[in-house]
């Protein structure tokens, strides 16, 4: 009969920076259960200490991280390893794995569990991320903040807090922060409601820019930088929200009209670059190659005189989006015809975020049975799209968990991505990162590491639209605020983009 246990006495008591490994224990044939789980999961070389702890009772852990002849002993009520320690022992792992055994002590007893492996990819990851912190209702929008955190330690620290702008009952939203090619010294997000405008920050030059015009649909909403020109391309949107009451996806964020337009940084131009009545397009990507602009656009015609609001609202889940591209000429400024590149309406899908990888191959986007906002879609899982094998399209089923994927970006080498999930209780999205091979299929994700491990299961916000930065933002969120006081620059409607030059 075999045992689940068994007593190993071990004769040397191993010590390793003031931490010691119990001398006597029983043998577990089982994996430990840990938050955050971390168990095979590949990570950069110059990522910040992974901290975990018992999903099970346990009075006190001791966990021994070893490769070769390195190895790093921690031991008390949560694993934190030293900075320091971590970064040798990772050091030497890279392009190998750590060895990971965990010990907990109950009742005076001690286990110890299966090890398991973290791979340590030779490939760095960038050592920046922003994103905006907001309640996961979508209620209230009077306590928002643009964050930036630091994924080589735990410092975190804000790029901008809307309560800097807001007064008494005059708030302020704000959103969409995006750079061009990962540089946090050329940015731009938009401020919404009081003291609204878009701030576009470029190599230490700072405006707020008014981009309403009567020849637009709205200011611009989810922004794309192209990779060299000092050009933004946003789609225009008349967003609603409404609330389920029965649904399990909560909430409801659609668009009655959206459009696309390109704003010239330089000159101060707007022009519409897609606009039909009958067409939804949102979320536009620049290709790496500065010469092709993909975006998602859903055919929808309105059959009744009634409120649009209402009438979409009614058929919400007809409203299904493709992936589509257009060329871009970057010496004249001209886009080209819409070419179909991925058909999710044939599949009664419905595709958003298309976000393609440095190089050139793949492109990652969410998909869901419907409509645009897939982030309150307990559905929506990542796709990738390989554009050099024919646009053939598979699940990222290594990725993907039974709640949210969405929100996703790639880092500036290609190798890793960062997306927003659910996974956890359905509520808060949190960020995610794998490593994503030469081929395209990704690693076990894992969840951005704290100091404390269980940091997140604490924190009341949810984490929106992760992006990867090469550096911090250095601009001082008072900044921000002084130029959003003033008056925004107003933008002049031109009918097309100049050339360079002219």
């Amino acid at each position: 009969m075999k045992h689940l246990f068994s007593i190993i006495v071990i004769a040397a008591l191993l010590m390793a920076c003031g931490n010691q490994l119990p001398t006597s224990f029983s043998e577990s044939k089982s994996l430990p259960s840990i938050y955050p789980d971390y168990i095979g999961v590949t990570i950069p070389v110059n990522i910040t200490p992974l901290t975990f702890q018992m999903e099970t009772a346990s009075e006190e852990m001791a966990v021994r991280f070893s490769c070769g002849n390195d190895e790093l002993i921690c031991s008390g009520a949560k694993v934190q390893p030293d900075p320091d320690d971590w970064k040798q022992l990772v050091k030497a792992a890279q392009g190998k794995t750590i060895k990971v055994e965990v010990y907990k002590r109950n009742n005076g007893q001690w286990t110890r569990f299966k090890p398991f492996d973290i791979h340590v990819s030779s490939d760095s990851i960038d050592s920046y991320i922003s994103y905006r912190l907001i309640a996961p209702s979508y209620v209230t929008y009077d306590d928002l903040t643009i964050n930036q955190r630091c994924l080589e330690n735990y410092d975190e620290s804000v790029v901008y807090d809307n309560l800097l702008c807001t007064e008494g009952s005059n708030g302020q939203c704000i959103n969409c922060h995006n750079y061009q090619q990962w540089n946090p010294d050329r940015m731009q997000f938009h401020a919404r409601q009081h003291m609204g405008g878009t701030i576009v920050a470029y190599d230490g030059q700072l405006k707020k820019v008014n981009m309403k015009t009567d020849s637009i649909l709205s200011a611009g909403v989810y922004p794309t930088w192209h990779p060299w020109l000092k050009l933004i391309v946003y789609s225009t949107n008349l967003t609603h929200q409404t609330f389920h009451t029965v649904n399990p996806n909560k909430i409801e964020v659609f668009d009655t009209q959206s459009d696309l337009i390109a704003y010239d940084v330089e000159r101060n131009e707007v022009t519409n670059i897609e606009r039909s009545s009958d067409e939804l397009e949102v979320f536009p990507h620049w290709a790496p190659d500065g010469r092709t602009l993909y975006f998602c656009s859903a055919h929808f015609e309105y059959k009744d005189t009634i409120d649009q609001g209402l009438e979409f609202m009614s058929r919400a889940e007809e409203v299904k989006y493709n992936i589509y591209k257009k060329s871009f000429d970057p010496d004249t400024r001209q886009f080209g015809p819409r070419e179909l590149v991925f058909d999710a309406v044939a599949m009664d899908k419905s595709a958003t975020l298309p976000r393609v990888s440095p190089d050139g191959r793949f492109l990652m986007f969410a998909l869901a049975e419907y409509g645009v906002f897939h982030i309150w879609h307990r559905d929506a899982d990542l796709w990738m799209l390989d554009l050099t094998q024919g646009n053939e399209a598979r699940p990222m089923s290594e990725l993907n968990s039974k709640d949210v994927e969405s929100y996703h970006s790639w880092s500036s080498n290609g190798r890793w991505v960062v997306f927003s999930t659910r996974r956890y209780d359905g509520n808060f999205t949190r960020p995610f990162f794998a490593h994503i091979d030469k081929d395209g299929h990704g690693s076990k994700p894992f969840e951005l590491p704290q100091a404390n491990p269980d940091y997140h299961r604490q924190f009341m916000r949810s984490y929106n639209i992760p992006e990867f930065m090469r550096g911090p933002v250095t601009i001082a969120p008072q900044t921000f605020a002084d130029v959003l006081k003033g008056e925004g620059e107003p933008v002049k409607y031109v009918s097309g983009l100049r050339p360079s030059g002219k």
